[in-house]
C-alpha cells in the first residue's frame, strides 16, 4: 500500500480508485464499493492578507495593485494599559477566535495635542490645529502595523520603527511613517508601533513600585512597550514572511533615544540585530562638555517630576491646600492607597495638570535595571547590545527648535507665530505657485536677515544644533567606536524647500523622515518642502537612502551602489544631499 501513502489524503477521487485497484493480489479490477465515503474536500486556502498570529487570525489590506504591498494595521501587541494595568509593564494581548479585521490604525496614545500629533481623528487633518494643548488619543493604544511586499518571499529582513515626538507626542498613523514604499523598495517587512507617552509612559514614583519583576518598577513603561513590540515580532513575524533573526531597530528623535536606551538594556538581549538611531542621543550632562544640552536626564529629575505631579493632583482635587499640605497628606497614605488614587484618575485630567503646571518633560529613566544609570559608561564598558549601527543627524537640527533660542543666548524665541498659525500656513501653502509669504512673516525680526553673522537666524539656530545634537552625537559615536568598528554616520543636508521655508527649516530635525520612508505627502511639512521643481532630486535622494537602508538591513553594512560613493565607518560621514534635479551625495 505504499502508493496510497505517497498520494496522501488530498489526492483526487479517481487517483484513489486507481491506486486501490492496482493493489489487488490477482491484478484484476476490484469492484467499486457503492457505499464508500466520498473523498474529503480540499480545504480552501486563506487569501494572502489573512495570517495567523499567536492570538488568532488577522485579515489585512491587499494593495498589490497600488503600492505592491500587503498591510495589517492596528494589531494589538499588549492589553490596554488602563485601570489596574496603568503604570505597569505591558501584558500580552488576549486571544480571539474569529478572524480579526486589521485594516485601520489603532488609537493614538493619550497625549496633549501638538502639531506633531494625531489631532482628533488619528490622521493628518485640520483638527491638529484645533486640538493643540488639549488631550487627544486614548490609553487603549498599544498596537502596531505591518507592511510587506505583495509576494510569497519568506525570511525577509524586518524593521521596527519607533516614532519621535519628545516622548510626549506622536502616533504611528502619521502618514510620513506609512511603511508601504519602504517595504517595497527594500523587499522587507516594515513595522511601526505606538507606545505610551508623557507621564503615562515614564513616571518615577515610589508608590507605584510593587516588586514587578517585569521592569514596571523602573517607571520606563514606554520602553517596556517598545520591548513588547520587539517580542511580538519574535513570536509572530514569521507569519508575515519576516525573519525574526534579522530585526533592525530604527527610531527618530525621541524614538532614537529609546533605541539607544534599548541598546543598553539587558531586557533587549537578542530582540534586535541592527540599530539605526536618527537624531537622538543618550548622554547625561556629566558625559558632555560644559554648556551642552543633554539628551538624557538622571532618575532624580523624574522623581521630582513625579512627586510634583502627585502633589498638584491632590491640590486640584481639594485633598490639600497647597503642595506642602499635599506632601503631608501623602505621608498619611500607604503606597497602595496612593497607587490606587493615581490609577483611578482620569487620564485627560492628569495630562491637563501636566501641561498647566509645566511638568511636560519625559524620557527614559536611567534606573539601573531597565537601563543603566549611565548608558554611555555602559557602552564604554562593552555592556550593551553590540550590533551594526547607523547614526544619523540633520545639518540644521536646531531650526525645528527655534523656540529654544533663549537657552543659547537669543533675545527671544525664533518663530514669532503660534503653532496654530504655523500649521495653517503650511497646510494652505502651494509650493508650485509664487507666494507673497516671506521669512519676516514667520521668523522674529531680531534674527533677520537670516544670514547675518553671529545674530542671524542661521547662526543662532546653529547654536542649538551645536549645543544639543552635536555633543551627544559625538559622545555616542566616539564611545561606540571604542567597542566596535561597524558604526556609520550620515548627515542629511537637503534644504531645497521653496522660499521661505528653505530659510525657516532648511535641513531641520525630522526632515530626513520623508526620504527614509519615501513619503512626501500629504503630511505636516509636505506643502512646505515638496515642490514640482525639487521633485527629481528629492526622489533620487530618497531612492538612494532607501536602497542603503535595505542593504544595511540585509547585511549590516549601508554601502550600496545607489549612493554613488563609498561610505566609510565613523569618524568618516556621509553627506546626503541633492540639487533640485540630481543627487549630490558625498563622503567626508
Amino acid at each position: 500500500m505504499s502508493n496510497n501513502k505517497t498520494l496522501g489524503w488530498r489526492a483526487s477521487a479517481w487517483l484513489i480508485c486507481a491506486a486501490l485497484a492496482a493493489c489487488g493480489g490477482s491484478g484484476s479490477s476490484a469492484p467499486a464499493t457503492p457505499d464508500a465515503p466520498p473523498p474529503a474536500p480540499e480545504m480552501p486556502k486563506d487569501p494572502p492578507t489573512v495570517r495567523s498570529t499567536a492570538q488568532g487570525k488577522v485579515e489585512g489590506i491587499d494593495d498589490s495593485a497600488g503600492s505592491g504591498t500587503y498591510a495589517w494595521k492596528g494589531l494589538p501587541f499588549a492589553q490596554p494599559p488602563v485601570g489596574k494595568l496603568r503604570w505597569r509593564a505591558p501584558v500580552e494581548p488576549e486571544a480571539w477566535s474569529e478572524t480579526r479585521t486589521a485594516k485601520a490604525f489603532g488609537n493614538p496614545c493619550l497625549q496633549n495635542g501638538r502639531i506633531y500629533g494625531p489631532g482628533a481623528n488619528n490622521r493628518y487633518d485640520a483638527s491638529i490645529a484645533s486640538t493643540l494643548n488639549t488631550p487627544v488619543g486614548s490609553e487603549d493604544c498599544l498596537s502596531l502595523n505591518i507592511w510587506r511586499p505583495a509576494s510569497t518571499d519568506e525570511k525577509l529582513p524586518v524593521l521596527l520603527f519607533i516614532h519621535g515626538g519628545s516622548n510626549i507626542s506622536g502616533y504611528s498613523a502619521d502618514p510620513v511613517y506609512d511603511g508601504a514604499k519602504l517595504a517595497k523598495a527594500t523587499n522587507a517587512v516594515v513595522v511601526t508601533a505606538n507606545y505610551r507617552l508623557g507621564v503615562l509612559g515614564f513616571l518615577n514614583l515610589p508608590q507605584l513600585r510593587d516588586g514587578d519583576a517585569a521592569g514596571g518598577d523602573s517607571g520606563n513603561f514606554a520602553l517596556l512597550d517598545n520591548l513588547a513590540a520587539l517580542k511580538y515580532i519574535q513570536t509572530n513575524i514569521a507569519a508575515f514572511g519576516g525573519d525574526a533573526g534579522n530585526v533592525t531597530l530604527m527610531g527618530q528623535s525621541a524614538g532614537a533615544i529609546n533605541v539607544l536606551a534599548l541598546m543598553t538594556s539587558p531586557l533587549a538581549k537578542d530582540l534586535f540585530h541592527k540599530a539605526m538611531p536618527l537624531s537622538g542621543g543618550i548622554s547625561l550632562a556629566s558625559n558632555l562638555p560644559a554648556g551642552s544640552l543633554p539628551t538624557l536626564n538622571p532618575a532624580g529629575a523624574y522623581l521630582n517630576q513625579g512627586n510634583a505631579l502627585l502633589a498638584q493632583l491632590l491640590v486640584a482635587d481639594g485633598k490639600a491646600a497647597d503642595t506642602a499640605a499635599a506632601a503631608a497628606f501623602v505621608a498619611t497614605q500607604t503606597p497602595a492607597q496612593i497607587a490606587d488614587y493615581l490609577r483611578a484618575k482620569d487620564g485627560k485630567q492628569i495630562l491637563t495638570i501636566v501641561l498647566v503646571k509645566g511638568l511636560t518633560g519625559s524620557g527614559p529613566i536611567p534606573d539601573g535595571t531597565v537601563i543603566p544609570t549611565d548608558p554611555i559608561a555602559a557602552i564604554g564598558a562593552g555592556r550593551y547590545q553590540k550590533v551594526p549601527t547607523v547614526v544619523g543627524v540633520t545639518r540644521d537640527e536646531g531650526k525645528l527648535f527655534a523656540a529654544l533660542l533663549p537657552l543659547v543666548g537669543g533675545p527671544k524665541p525664533g518663530i514669532k507665530i503660534d503653532d496654530a498659525m504655523r500649521f495653517a500656513m503650511m497646510q494652505n501653502f502651494d509650493p508650485d505657485v509664487p507666494t507673497a509669504l516671506t521669512s519676516a512673516d514667520i521668523i522674529d525680526a531680531a534674527y533677520l536677515p537670516v544670514t547675518t553673522p553671529v545674530t542671524g537666524y542661521d547662526a543662532m539656530t546653529a547654536r542649538i544644533t551645536n549645543a544639543f545634537m552635536v555633543p551627544s552625537r559625538n559622545n555616542l559615536l566616539d564611545t561606540l567606536k571604542t567597542q566596535q568598528a561597524n558604526v556609520w554616520h550620515y548627515q542629511f543636508d537637503w534644504a531645497q524647500e521653496p522660499y521661505p521655508w528653505n530659510e525657516v527649516y532648511g535641513a531641520a530635525h525630522a526632515f530626513d523622515l520623508g526620504f527614509v520612508f519615501g513619503n512626501f505627502g500629504p503630511s505636516l511639512f509636505s506643502n512646505a518642502t515638496n515642490s514640482a521643481a525639487n521633485r527629481p532630486g528629492r526622489i533620487a535622494l530618497s531612492n538612494a537612502m532607501m536602497a542603503s537602508i535595505g542593504a544595511f538591513m540585509r547585511k549590516g553594512d549601508p554601502n550600496v551602489d545607489a549612493l554613488g560613493t563609498s561610505w566609510a565607518p565613523w569618524p568618516s560621514k556621509l553627506l546626503l544631499d541633492a540639487t533640485p534635479s540630481a543627487l549630490k551625495i558625498s563622503a567626508q
